[in-house]
């Protein structure tokens, strides 16, 4: 009775653990990432992120950014003619260049860039640009911006 009553037992966990994996195979194949829309929306952040930080374009915020865009810069209010009007203070003067993105990745609608920015005195910006994208338009925007130190505590460079 007891070879019986195990035997039940181990018959029951390989069945729910078996319908378990099966409701989580399906769970994660109803909200597959569709990669191909993922690398679009990066493509797109990286050629506004281009146009108007290297080569100094202040079209690319009617290309790119949409109407109704949402900043969280506390520097920056909400909107396209806000940006452009900020942007425009950001790039006066500064030569044309290859912006330096060290690292950019997708997920769903948002797109996360790792960017190296020069500073006049020669140093360098370390910027964390979050992007949101919605119908092939920059919809929202976060960023941490922190000046890369002279000496590190650790032998990692941040870029």
């Amino acid at each position: 009775m007891k070879k019986v009553i195990v035997s039940l037992c181990a018959i029951i966990s390989v069945s729910l653990f078996t319908i378990s994996c099966s409701k989580e195979e399906n769970t994660n194949s109803s909200s597959a990432r569709n990669l191909q829309q993922e690398d679009s929306n990066k493509q797109l952040v990286l050629t506004f992120y281009q146009k108007l930080f290297g080569d100094k374009d202040l079209s690319a915020i009617d290309d790119y950014i949409a109407t109704d865009y949402i900043q969280h810069n506390p520097q920056v209010a909400d909107g396209k003619d806000a940006l452009k009007k900020m942007a425009a203070q950001w790039i006066a003067g500064g030569p044309k260049t290859t912006v330096d993105v060290h690292q950019s990745v997708a997920e769903g609608n948002l797109v996360v860039l790792h960017v190296k920015n020069p500073t006049p005195d020669g140093k360098y910006l370390a910027i964390a640009e979050f992007f949101r994208v919605e119908n092939n338009k920059i919809v929202e925007h976060w960023d941490v911006i922190q000046s890369a130190p002279d000496t590190s505590a650790n032998p990692h460079p941040m870029f």
